[in-house]
């Protein structure tokens, strides 16, 4: 699978799985080239996840709902993957203070 085809495979797994309302997926994977993981096929990616599904969850098991979103992609096109989990509430919060 080509690396446009992994991150879009990722963002709709996070949709569909996590009903994120708002997903971000960039493929850092070219920054890796000379990586073992890289060298194996597996993309470096970080995604920005917004999600109603994290509320009232640790930062930790925010990401555990995002890894067992993402396992099957995680065998075989995830080597590395960075991400932020955030409910919908705080990304409008951040959103808001971004732009003023």
């Amino acid at each position: 699978m080509d690396q446009t085809r992994r991150a879009q495979a990722i963002e709709d797994a996070l949709k569909q799985r996590l009903a994120a309302q708002h997903v971000e997926v960039i493929d850092d994977s070219v920054l890796h080239a000379n990586h073992p993981g890289a060298r194996d096929g597996g993309g470096h990616f970080r995604i920005v996840v917004v999600s109603e599904q994290f509320r009232g969850l640790s930062r930790v098991a925010a990401q555990r709902l995002v890894y067992g979103a993402l396992q099957e992609l995680m065998t075989r096109d995830i080597h590395a993957l960075q991400m932020r989990t955030l409910t919908p509430e705080r990304w409008s919060a951040e959103e808001s203070s971004a732009g003023g």
